[in-house]
């Protein structure tokens, strides 16, 4: 199976309804059509992938080498450039649009993004441990606890203590796209995804099921309808003259 992705920000999360009155938590993908800013191939870079360029920026924000980068491409100077691996080349072209489309509900996919930051935290939001008791007289309340035994002399690697929390690149497996919007360049993903409001998500074909479709309900609409205005039906008064003779 051929690997797809395309680029998006995250906007939020709601919830819809199939028409057997299910409901599915859903995460709000906008996703603006991605261009194809380079192929790279195993003749010239050892391995084949394309690399997508999404959202763009102002010229007087770019440097000179990005934009002499997307100038070979015939478009905008783009924020942010991610490449897609696995996928066959000889289907792309340079300055490609790559929009919503390439995705159809019910595909499983995987879903890329970088987790909200916490600052420095200590082992009990970070590491999720316990505390211990809070009377005055324990002196033990939220600290790491013991560091180990004495023999080695020094704290081993990888012991859980107080540290930064978050930003870290995560990746939620096997989703499945609930619809796609073409006309909003919105994307409806079912579950939670990792990152803040108006991250940057990548989408891809999902890895341990690829090509896999799940079968999905038909969801409820709630457009709204313009009202039909009811015509209003004319009658047509006949009166009768009456004509008077002259005598």
């Amino acid at each position: 199976m051929e690997m797809k992705g395309i680029l998006g920000r995250k906007i939020g999360m709601t919830q819809v309804f199939t028409k057997s009155g299910k409901l599915i938590p859903v995460t709000v993908i906008s996703v603006e059509p991605n261009v194809v800013t380079q192929i790279k191939t195993k003749e010239n870079d050892g391995y084949e992938a394309i690399q997508l360029g999404f959202e763009t920026k102002r010229e007087k924000l770019a440097t000179k080498a990005s934009i002499g980068h997307t100038n070979k491409a015939n478009t905008t100077p783009k924020r942010f450039f991610k490449e897609i691996r696995g996928v066959d080349v000889n289907n792309y072209s340079l300055g490609q649009e790559i929009k919503v489309d390439i995705f159809e509900p019910g595909e499983v996919v995987d879903v890329t993004g970088v987790t909200k930051g916490h600052g420095f935290q200590g082992v009990i939001k970070r590491h999720g441990q316990n505390r211990g008791p809070m009377g005055h007289g324990s002196h033990y309340h939220r600290r790491p606890g013991s560091m180990g035994t004495m023999r080695p002399m020094r704290v081993f690697k990888g012991k859980n203590l107080p540290g930064h929390m978050g930003v870290e690149t995560v990746t939620i497996q096997n989703l499945t796209i609930v619809a796609v919007d073409t006309e909003n360049n919105v994307i409806l993903v079912s579950g939670n995804v990792p990152g803040a409001k108006k991250s940057l998500v990548t989408i891809k074909t999902s890895v341990k099921n690829p090509g896999k479709k799940v079968e999905m309900d038909e969801l409820v609409s709630y457009e709204e309808k313009p009202l039909e205005t009811p015509v209003e039906e004319t009658t047509e008064e006949v009166t009768e003259e009456t004509v008077t003779e002259e005598n």
